[in-house]
């Protein structure tokens, strides 16, 4: 954990390959695991594992998207889960069945800065993709993190950058091209948490 403006704070990245030098100058990440599932794992297993939680977690890292500029940062308004579909049995699609919560998430949205709707999946978004997600931009772990931190009554916040979207994604390059400028975009934005 990282201490933050009086805050203990508990950064959530899925790779190391987002982890550039421009934020480890501020933080030590939970390196959580790519997708859903190893990032709800990850994060429910590290935070059980905490002799004190943290007053914060920050899901960070990149994000696609269709309409938002490439290399921009944004705070994350709220998550659904794309993947969700129980509508076979009555639940509208995104909604978990009989849990207590609805298909869209609220997040924390502690600094002055520009904000966006997010969708996460277990799947990498492109291209015609885009057309069936409610959402400004898509990741594979914020909404696994949102969860995980409630469950342990801990806020939860996301800051993600634009790493690719507009047209088709073109194998692993086409998403590390952007890391080295969401790295410093990022970090700028982590310095207004203090």
């Amino acid at each position: 954990m990282t201490r933050i403006g009086g805050r203990q704070v508990l950064f959530v990245m899925a790779t190391d390959h987002e982890y550039g030098r421009h934020l480890a100058e501020r933080f030590v990440p939970l390196i959580a695991g790519v997708g859903p599932i190893e990032a709800a794992a990850g994060t429910a297993i590290a935070l059980a594992r905490m002799a004190a939680l943290p007053d914060l977690i920050v899901s960070i890292g990149s994000a696609g998207s269709r309409t938002l500029p490439l290399g921009s940062v944004w705070q994350v308004a709220s998550v659904t889960w794309r993947d969700m579909d129980a509508s076979r049995i009555g639940f509208a699609k995104g909604v978990v069945p009989f849990a207590d919560f609805g298909a869209e998430l609220a997040l924390a949205t502690p600094i002055d800065w520009p904000v966006a709707r997010l969708s996460t999946g277990a799947d990498i978004v492109g291209g015609s993709d885009y057309d069936a997600i409610d959402a400004d931009m898509v990741d594979m772990e914020t909404f696994a993190v949102v969860r995980a931190g409630q469950r342990f009554g801990v806020p939860v916040m996301g800051l993600r950058g634009i790493s690719d979207g507009p047209g088709e994604l073109d194998a692993l390059g086409g998403w590390t091209g952007m890391l080295g400028v969401l790295d410093e975009a990022l970090a700028a934005v982590v310095d207004r948490l203090g």
